[in-house]
């Protein structure tokens, strides 16, 4: 049997921009999708801690330690410059693996989403 369980987190980061006329997506600081095992293409649920949203999108690679975080497309209607989101993606696993699986958690710096 297979259960899907937390992969990666990227707890309370800033959004830094929302770009309604992209295609659609997440951009993500490099460095914050290597310190979160995210790939870019990877679906991800954004939860908007400011208004309570809660959406799926996938993840654009931003420039390695910009700080951005940029809602585009539909999803920037979801979003302000300024809210603060928890970014999580899931996995398939294993019910027994999952027992002793250890997610990536990333709690980086909601002034600037630096990883210090």
């Amino acid at each position: 049997m297979q259960i899907e369980v937390l992969k990666s987190k990227i707890h309370r980061v800033k959004v830094t921009g929302a770009d309604l006329n992209y295609i659609g997506s997440i951009t993500i600081d490099e460095a914050l999708m290597e310190a979160s095992n995210l790939i870019e293409g990877e679906k991800v649920t954004i939860v908007n801690i400011n208004n309570g949203e809660r959406f799926e999108t996938y993840v654009i690679k931003g420039i390695k330690n910009s700080g951005e975080i940029t809602l585009n497309g539909p999803a920037a209607r979801k979003v302000q410059k300024g809210d603060i989101v928890i970014i999580i993606s899931y996995a398939l696993m294993e019910f027994e693996k999952a027992k002793t699986f250890k997610p990536w958690l990333v709690f980086p710096n909601e002034a600037d989403n630096s990883l210090t």
